[in-house]
């Protein structure tokens, strides 16, 4: 029998054939990786009797992929297998992270002169989303964004969008306009009847206030619509 002392000593870690994540993240860079594997990282340990990894993909299924993570709460995390508390907010953290990066700096400002700039401004953000959220972006005389508002999230309808609310903190803020938008979960822009019902009241409801509602924008999956170029907000 071999001497143990005369055995080939161990591979090093940066051996070809050792490159787990991290190490390949470390020599090629995060664009490298898988979903999977990204969410790996940004949770560290796995669980009782997974991996990490197999947590990861155990997620990303739950979810139904990568884009499902802009929308799931805290709690149907938890309720995932393997993912208590402490992992629940590693993961919302890194994707709330993900949301502001998305967004531009309040520094600079961003000025909205058409339906398209503010579609630009927007859509990355809730294009995924498989709820309904209703955004208001706060504008001033120049109709550049000073701030902005996530009025609601579910169906769309009256008793939810309700002009108190949209226009609150417009009102705080001095806004001399606000822009309102929201997605369809089902990626057809198409306005229905309540959006449009709900487009007229905030109309209305501005006209009264002297804050100008500019549009309302309804956004699918890369595609949008827009309200007042369809002749319900005048």
């Amino acid at each position: 029998m071999e001497h143990p002392s005369k055995r080939p000593p161990f591979p090093p870690r940066s051996a070809v054939w050792f490159d787990p994540p991290r190490e390949r993240m470390l020599r090629h860079g995060a664009q490298a990786l898988r979903n999977d594997e990204l969410l790996a990282i940004i949770m560290q340990s796995g669980g009782r009797g997974h991996s990490v990894y197999e947590l990861a993909q155990r997620v990303l299924a739950a979810v139904d992929g990568l884009p499902g993570l802009l929308d799931i709460e805290m709690e149907e995390l938890r309720q995932i297998p393997g993912i208590g508390t402490a992992k629940a907010l590693q993961i919302a953290a890194a994707v709330e992270l993900g949301r502001r990066v998305v967004r531009r700096p309040s520094a600079q400002k961003v000025c909205i002169r058409s339906a398209a700039d503010a579609a630009e401004y927007v859509m990355d953000r809730l294009r995924h989303l498989k709820k309904e959220h209703f955004l208001t972006l706060h504008l001033d005389t120049k109709h550049c964004v000073i701030g902005e508002d996530l009025a609601s999230v579910g169906s769309l309808d009256a008793s939810i969008v309700h002009p108190r609310e949209v226009f609150k903190l417009a009102v705080r803020r001095s806004a001399s306009a606000i822009l309102c938008v929201h997605n369809h979960p089902s990626g057809d822009p198409t306005p229905s009847p309540e959006d449009i019902s709900v487009t007229k009241r905030l109309c209305e409801a501005g006209r009264v206030l002297g804050i100008d509602v500019l549009d309302h924008l309804v956004v699918g999956d890369g595609r949008f619509v827009s309200l007042k170029a369809l002749g319900y907000c005048t």
